[in-house]
Parts: C-alpha cells; structure tokens; sequence
C-alpha cells in the first residue's frame, strides 16, 4: 500500500507533463504554421509593395492595431476573468460574452472618429492623396469590425482548452488571406488591396469561430448588468493605461511619422514583420498559460511562483531571438529583400524592444486575469515622465535613437507590471494572513 501511494503523485506528475507536452506541440506546430503564413504574406506585401505604398501600409496597419486595442481597452481581459468564474456554464458564459461584445461596440464608434482624422492625416503628411487616404481608411473597416468579437468568441474555446479547433480556424485564416494576398497584389500592388484581403479573411474566419464557440457557450443570452458592471469598473483603470498603451506601444511608428521620412517608416515596418515572429509565443501563452493563470486559486504563494516561471522562460525565449539576429543578421534581412539589407543594428534594436515588449504585455495581462489591472496615474506619469526626457535629449531624426527610445519605455513598463502584481500578491498574503487561512 505504501509503494501505491508513492507512485501516485509521481504518475499524476508525468501525467500534467505528458498532457502539457501535448498541448504545447500541438499549440506551437499549428501557430508556426499560421506565423509562417503570416511572414509569407508579409513578405509578400514587403516584397511587392513600392516602399512608398509600404510605409503607407505601415501607418494604415499601425493605426488598426491601434483602433483595435482603443476599442477593447481591457474588455477582452475583463471578459476572461469574468468568464474564468463561469466556464463550466454555458447560459452564464454567454451572458458573459454577450456582454463584453456589446461594451465593445460602444466604445468603436467613439474610436473611429477620433482615430481616422488622425490616419487620414499622416497618409497625407507622406504624400497621398485625399482619394487615396480616403480609401485606406475605408479599406481598415472590414477588419476592425472582425475585431470588434473575434477574441471574444475565442474565450471559451480558451477556458476549455480546445486549442485543436481554435487552430485550425487561425490557420484557414492565414492560408485564405495569403491566397487573397498573392492573387490580387499581383495585379493591383497597392494598400488598399492588401487591407481589404485581410480584413475580408477576417471577417469569413470570425463567422466559423462563432459555431465553434456554440459548443461552449450560449449567444442567445442577454447582457447581465452585473458582469457590465464588473468589466466597467476594471475598464475604468485600464482605459487611461489603454490610450496610453496604443500611443507607446507604437511609438516608433508614431515617432518617425512625425520626425522621420516615409522611407525610414517603410524600413521599421518591414523589421517589425522578422520581430513578429514572437507572436508565435504571444499566442501560445494567451491560449495555454493566461487562461490557466486565470483559473489558479487565491494562494499567493503559488501566483508569486507561477508570475516568475512565466517571465523566466520568456526571458530565455527572448535570449535566443536576439541571439539568433545577432549573429545570423544577413539570412534574416535576405528575407525582407535587397532594400533592407544595410539593417543589422536597426534589427537587433527592434528585435530587443519586441522582447521586452511580449514580457511586458504578458506580465500586464497575468494581473488583469486576476483582476488587477494597475494604478493608470502611477503607470501613465511614470512612464511619460520616462519618455518626455528621452525626447528632450535625444536627436529622433536618427532611426536608432527612436529605437533605443522604444527599448527603454518597454523596460519601464515591465518593472512597474512586474512591481504591481507584487505588491497585489502581498496584499492578498496579508489579508489571508488576517483572516488565519
């Protein structure tokens, strides 16, 4: 009886190992796949854009993003930990997803209307025209509406951990959109085109992951007036942070729109697509680790020890990356064509603040999953503080100093997300401790 019960907890061990082995190949096969199609498809653009519509693409494609996350501002992260409560439900999981789907949508209006003057503006200041600006920010439509409930269909499929359907959606995107690519850039190189064909792959793909998601949940319920109030009361302090996060995260876009030329902007673009090769990992922690997290219990202990394992093996992921554009720069930049090649020290740059960023971000949404979402005042003045003086003293003309620039403000973020979920985990310690549990 005594040999049983030592085996127990050894074959329960290897059983968690042998189920994260699987859940990791299958996770990681299927999202090298779906990066690889969308290096493919980036280079692509890179390779059959002129670098004037490329750095067009670039602002109008920045901007997406940018929109995306403003119109999110944290309630896809509220609509996790919400739904981390319920998942085992499904009437109470769709009240959940309903919900947040409809949050979003308040805040997209507000977001277009502010965001496209903006956009129309900068594609002007780099030498479009009023039709052609015009037209680029009617191209962005079809994706930001996709976005508007794509990643909230994929909340159930990620608190049930049915990574194998949720896969092949991702891929069956990517293989249309990099068809669409390839057929019409062909004929009609310009940044119009290559915005619609993601936006209308988008918007197909968004369509199956909604069946996908019937399985777990049920769209047919309500909004439940106390999940919105839950989610408004986080949104009121990752709003603030939000705007601030869309205006620093893209920084150097932003920077050398204002102070560079179109060329140097069509060069970050194309940098940033070899960085964009972290997504794989981006992805696979949002789908695998973030969830979880989510679901562990209130022991701050266990959260503390969890946070660093993550950030631990993220940092040597990152280890290896930068490692890899350091000594290896030429193969890298031969993929982006001969217009990029003099760029080995702008690519390892981009390469660390693309790091350090995918650390940053992770550490950001393993608070909000547990509901912590961080001071805006302390995170926004520190960091603007931080960023004012940079600007101050340093000649943003040159690419390398934007880029240097990045680095360091990624790195701010990072310590003040890591300190937050800290000095929350002690406060959890203390209570628990006070309560004698």
């Amino acid at each position: 009886m005594k040999t049983m019960s030592g085996k127990i907890p050894v074959h329960t061990y290897y059983s968690r190992l042998l189920e994260w082995g699987r859940l990791i190949s299958v996770t990681g096969l299927a999202q090298l796949l779906v990066q690889a199609l969308g290096l493919i498809s980036g280079i692509l653009i890179i390779r059959l854009l002129p670098t004037k519509e490329y750095a067009l693409y670039t602002l109008a494609n920045t901007m997406l993003a940018t929109v995306t996350v403003l119109a999110d501002s944290g309630i896809g992260a509220g609509t996790l930990a919400a739904g981390g409560k319920v998942w085992q439900d499904p009437k109470k999981l769709g009240q959940v997803i309903i919900t947040g789907i409809h949050l979003r949508q308040r805040f997209a209006l507000l977001t277009l209307l502010v965001s496209t003057p903006i956009l129309i503006y900068l594609l002007l200041h780099h030498g479009a025209s009023w039709l052609m600006a015009l037209g680029i920010a009617v191209s962005m439509i079809p994706a930001f509406y996709a976005a508007l409930s794509d990643t909230l269909f994929e909340v159930p499929l990620k608190l049930n951990q049915d990574i194998n359907a949720l896969q092949k959606n991702q891929v069956f995107a990517n293989c249309t959109r990099f068809v669409l690519l390839l057929s019409a850039l062909l004929f009609f190189p310009f940044t119009i085109v290559a915005m619609l064909a993601g936006g209308v792959t988008r918007l197909w793909a968004n369509i199956k992951l909604k069946k996908i998601a019937l399985k777990f949940t049920d769209l047919q319920q309500k909004e439940d007036r106390v999940v919105r109030r839950d989610i408004q009361q986080m949104l009121k302090r990752t709003i603030p942070s939000t705007i601030y996060y869309c205006a620093s995260s893209q920084i150097t876009i932003w920077l050398i729109s204002i102070f560079g030329n179109t060329e140097s902007i069509a060069q970050v673009g194309a940098l940033e697509r070899i960085a964009g090769l972290l997504g794989i990992v981006a992805v696979m922690f949002s789908t695998l680790v973030i969830p979880r997290f989510a679901r562990l219990p209130e022991q701050p202990g266990l959260l503390i020890m969890r946070f660093f394992q993550i950030l631990l093996l993220l940092l040597l992921i990152s280890a290896v990356a930068c490692s890899i554009v350091y000594f290896f720069p030429g193969p890298v930049l031969y993929i982006l064509g001969k217009k990029y090649q003099h760029l080995e020290i702008p690519l390892l740059l981009v390469t660390i603040s693309a790091c350090i960023v995918l650390m940053s971000g992770i550490a950001n949404y393993l608070s909000v999953a547990r509901g912590w979402a961080i001071s805006p005042v302390l995170h926004i003045s520190v960091s603007i503080s931080t960023q004012v003086l940079l600007i101050c003293f340093m000649n943003l003309r040159l690419l390398t100093n934007v880029l240097v620039l990045s680095i360091i403000s990624a790195l701010v973020g990072l310590i003040l997300y890591c300190g937050y979920f800290l000095y929350r985990s002690f406060q959890l310690k203390s209570v628990y401790g006070a309560t004698g549990e």
